[in-house]
């Protein structure tokens, strides 16, 4: 996620191992450098960008009793107290909506409720 600063340049330096102030790009490699060079909007440089955050996640993996495949589980808890969690799990393509309606019907024989309104963490975590 990238943010146009708003505050002073030594607040868009993160510290070194030695007490001293870096520049933000350092942060990066060189793929991500090329990538966001390619990308960026034009008179916006890396050490421009503030960091958002942090927002902590909570990740497991596991096979749940009576599922029988392996569940990615992430939960994202962000500043304002609201939470996402994601649940994800991995399949062919020609079994996706057989492992759909079966993990549909798991999470909530489980109490799981997936009638909510679904969101994007990214967008979550802009807003």
């Amino acid at each position: 996620m990238f943010s146009i600063p708003q505050g002073p340049v030594d607040e868009r330096r993160r510290q070194r191992g030695d007490g001293r102030d870096a520049p933000i790009r350092n942060l990066y490699s060189k793929i991500q450098r090329a990538f966001y060079a390619e990308h960026a909007p034009d008179g916006v440089g890396l050490n421009d960008l503030v960091v958002l955050g942090p927002i902590p996640v909570l990740k497991l993996k596991l096979t749940p009793v009576g599922f029988g495949r392996k569940l990615a589980v992430e939960l994202w808890q962000y500043p304002d107290g609201s939470r996402i969690l994601e649940l994800s799990t991995k399949c062919r393509p020609g079994e996706a909506v057989q492992v759909a309606a079966e993990a549909s019907a798991h999470l909530g024989s489980i109490g799981i409720d997936l009638s909510s309104k679904q969101q994007t963490k990214t967008a979550t975590a802009l807003r």
